[in-house]
């Protein structure tokens, strides 16, 4: 397809900037949560073991700005053809339901010790995000999302690093157990927790959590919005480069943070977001190069379920069935054993691992089922 100006850009019926940023985050969700061993993986590959931010640290928050986005596109077509905010109200109670149950499901596969079970997690905060975001999207206006999102990051700035915590006085943002996102986790949250005394997707910091939601439909209004291409993607690419350098400045006394999902942390992620879906609407969008967001469309049909099929597919990939030898474990010192560098041969497997799961991805995307997770 001939490169196209982008001045006078052909409207596209549906973003598929939006459908592939959402499969390559997917994507990217299997191969960091999926290496051939824990021990050998590239930094970028891990999380910060507590301020910073990796190439992993935005991978979530980049879904749930999609999230966000997606929920201005669709709810304002439904909006649009009037339909009950009733049944609006049911779908949405539905879904979120069915994405918490899956996240459990994840975490009890495939013992099911319900004695062991983990009330937080991944596919658990997404479902409580969507449920805030599509509730605040149908009941208020733009103006009055963006004042819920400021008042969220600065009060819980203010909570996280200046408020006494019971029974340890000021907060210190040095480590995981002098903060009230622990202390509320160790007080409130049942059930086990992804760090034995503390949660990273814990009850307090889904708060600004939620936020990355609205920052996302607050750019897919702004998509919605502004007819004119170009003005566009002028504020489209404002707008997230403001939002990283207020989150590059507020990390000076509120430090980048995944752990706790910090204020700076929020900004940063949805300014960094918004700058993606930018240039790709720039690239697939308007200049019509698609080809090579195949991996990423498919994986963005069916997101969720993607998702759940790497977390349960790790029972035959990592488990130790085949005569007491893991496939990981055979594939890495296959690997070694001729000479490849361990940390190249975990992330040859985890790129192996991700295929893998494209394989019923595209079976699914091919024949055009697309579950409605």
């Amino acid at each position: 397809m001939n490169r196209q100006s982008i001045t006078a850009p052909a409207k596209p019926k549906r973003l598929i900037s939006l459908d592939a940023l959402r499969g390559f985050t997917i994507a990217a969700m299997v191969i960091v949560n999926d290496p051939g061993s824990w021990s050998h993986v590239y930094s970028p590959l891990s999380h910060a073991e507590w301020n910073g931010c990796t190439l992993t640290d935005l991978v979530f928050p980049f879904f749930l700005f999609i999230v966000g986005v997606s929920i201005a596109l669709a709810y304002s077509r439904r909006l649009e053809a009037h339909l009950p905010k009733k049944d609006i109200y049911k779908k949405i109670i539905f879904r979120t339901i069915k994405i918490y149950l899956l996240g459990l499901f994840l975490w009890l596969w495939p013992d099911f010790d319900f004695g062991t079970i983990r009330w937080a997690g991944v596919l658990q905060r997404i479902s409580v995000v969507f449920l805030v975001c599509a509730l605040l999207f149908l009941n208020t206006n733009w103006k009055t999302q963006i004042k819920i999102a400021g008042s969220i990051l600065v009060a819980y700035w203010i909570l996280m690093a200046y408020i006494p915590v019971p029974g340890i006085g000021v907060p210190d943002l040095g480590g995981p157990e002098k903060n009230w996102a622990h202390w509320i986790d160790s007080v409130l949250l049942p059930g086990v927790m992804w760090q034995k005394t503390w949660d990273p997707e814990g009850i307090l910091s889904t708060f600004p959590a939620i936020v990355s939601g609205i920052s996302g439909m607050l750019v897919g209004r702004l998509i919605l919005t502004v007819k004119d291409e170009n003005k566009k993607l002028v504020w489209l690419f404002f707008t997230g480069f403001a939002m990283f350098v207020a989150g590059g400045i507020w990390n000076w006394v509120f430090p980048l943070n995944k752990n706790i999902w910090s204020s700076s942390y929020v900004l940063y992620t949805s300014g960094l977001a918004t700058l993606a879906l930018a240039a790709l609407i720039i690239i697939v969008d308007v200049w019509g190069y698609t080809k090579w967001t195949h991996l990423g469309r498919v994986y963005g049909a069916n997101a969720i379920t993607s998702y759940v099929l790497a977390g349960m597919l790790t029972l035959v990939f990592y488990s130790s069935i085949f005569g007491g030898a893991s496939l990981n474990g055979l594939f890495m010192d296959s690997m070694t054993g001729i000479g490849i560098a361990a940390k190249l041969a975990s992330l040859m497997y985890a790129v192996i691992y991700t295929l893998i799961i494209y394989i019923p991805s595209y079976i699914l995307y091919r024949n055009k089922i697309f579950i409605k997770v």
